[in-house]
């Protein structure tokens, strides 16, 4: 897959994972935010909140639902907690819970969300 389509079809995953937060009662209040530079790199795809929890929220969006076991590792975890950190003291309040979570999204398939997957 070229690049170009990559990034097209993440970008509508996030989309539509924002939908899918929104419709359950979530409120978004960041995208696609990055923090620092090579090595030392985060970022996460949407930032979330309902209530007193703060979601920091990965989505992955793949071609067939067998693709998911592949889709989230411990590096792109790493990526989404390292971002969280950075962000916590401008995003969260002091009575919050802060977690990480993952969408996973593909064709025709209802989205997974799967919940609390690391703990900054």
């Amino acid at each position: 897959m070229n690049r170009r389509r990559a990034d097209r079809d993440g970008r509508r995953g996030e989309t539509l994972a924002a939908l899918y937060l929104m419709a359950k009662g979530w409120r978004i209040v960041a995208r696609r935010q990055r923090i620092g530079h090579g090595r030392g790199v985060g970022e996460v795809d949407l930032v979330a909140r309902r209530g007193r929890v703060l979601a920091f929220v990965e989505v992955k969006w793949r071609r067939n639902v067998t693709a998911f076991a592949e889709a989230i590792d411990e590096r792109r975890l790493q990526r989404v907690a390292h971002a969280a950190q950075a962000l916590i003291p401008r995003l969260a309040r002091a009575e919050d819970t802060v977690r990480i979570d993952v969408i996973l999204l593909a064709p025709w398939h209802w989205p997974r969300h799967i919940v609390h997957v690391w703990q900054p």
